[in-house]
């Protein structure tokens, strides 16, 4: 897993700016002093940042998912369904085995969080999204110069990602499926990958699948 905070894409591991995140992470390192507990860096390709074209933003870190293991979608039912489609798509080589360690690496992609701490009850707030945005996602999207899709994962994903464009939310609004170009890239959305949206229906991996085919369709191959 690449790992950079030279460029300031990355938060430090206590930090300080959103004081509810802070105070929630620090009652479950006492609680789960094992489990990783602190802002999950983005996974980034094993050959550098200037080979991923394709970003994946999800809302924040699951409680007992990314804050537990420390990588992205890793550790519960959402990783399950976007780990086996990127493999499926080309975007991902390895098994992946839900753990941080499983070898798994990704081709072509980066995957981020549009809020890096784990938020009570799956909620952030509009100021922690806000100031994740400004200080942790922005300097995120300009990490990787090579970057022509983003997909963004639920509505909350979706307008933070059109925001740290610099674009207005009522010019490019969230639906699943729905796709807007935006300047240099495209910007694709979907549903989130989540348990709760898949066992409702709201979310089948036939219409998540069908998105990342028409993702890999638009960036063809490397």
């Amino acid at each position: 897993m690449s790992i950079s905070s030279e460029d300031g894409s990355e938060p430090p591991r206590d930090c300080p700016l959103c004081p509810r995140l802070h105070d929630f992470i620090a009652e479950w390192r006492t609680r789960e002093p094992g489990w990783h507990n602190a802002p999950v860096p983005t996974f980034a390709p094993a050959e550098g940042d200037e080979k991923a074209r394709l970003l994946i933003v999800g809302l924040a870190p699951g409680l007992r998912g990314a804050n537990r293991t420390g990588r992205p979608f890793t550790g519960d039912y959402a990783g399950t369904l976007l780990y086996g489609t990127l493999e499926r798509f080309g975007f991902a080589r390895g098994r992946f085995e839900a753990r941080p360690d499983d070898g798994l690496e990704l081709v072509d992609a980066a995957i981020t969080n549009a809020v890096r701490c784990v938020p009570p009850e799956n909620k952030p707030v509009g100021s922690e999204i806000r100031t994740c945005r400004q200080h942790f996602f922005v300097p995120t999207i300009e990490r990787f110069p090579n970057i022509e899709a983003i997909v963004s994962l639920g509505t909350i994903a979706h307008q933070s990602t059109v925001r740290a464009l610099g674009l207005a939310v009522k010019d490019h609004p969230f639906s699943h499926g729905c796709e807007h170009d935006c300047g240099r890239l495209r910007l694709f959305a979907s549903y989130h990958c989540s348990r709760y949206n898949t066992n409702t229906g709201r979310l089948t991996e036939e219409m998540f699948v069908e998105v990342f085919g028409r993702v890999r369709e638009f960036l063809g191959e490397w």
